[in-house]
């Protein structure tokens, strides 16, 4: 029961991110793009950049200063490596963004989260 809460709330996350990154003059291309190497919340597209965006729904904004760390972002780099060709055209920039939102709060938006 408290794992398909969680789920709902990562869901309706995604789609304020969504909403928020469309109303920055981001297309989102797919959402929840599943690999074999991890899971892609959303991909967007802003010009010649391409997004992989991690997306991070918490109770609090204090619990989001812990909603992040290497290994997902890891992941979400991998999973991004497999399917980039499907979605980015040669010279456009790649990059792997977070986004961490909370009630009452502004989403954070942390650009280019990855460096390898």
């Amino acid at each position: 029961m408290k794992r398909q809460r969680a789920e709902r709330q990562g869901r309706a996350g995604e789609g304020r991110a969504a909403l928020w990154l469309q109303m920055q003059g981001w297309r989102v291309l797919d959402r929840r793009r599943r690999t074999s190497l991890g899971e892609i919340d959303l991909i967007c597209r802003r010009g010649n950049v391409i997004a992989f965006v991690e997306v991070k729904w918490r109770k609090s904004s204090a619990e989001l200063d812990h909603a992040i760390d290497e290994y997902r972002l890891g992941r979400v780099a991998a999973a991004a490596e497999a399917v980039a060709h499907e979605y980015a055209n040669d010279g456009e920039d790649i990059r792997i963004d977070v986004i961490l939102l909370a009630p009452g709060s502004f989403p954070r938006h942390i650009v280019n989260a990855w460096q390898p």
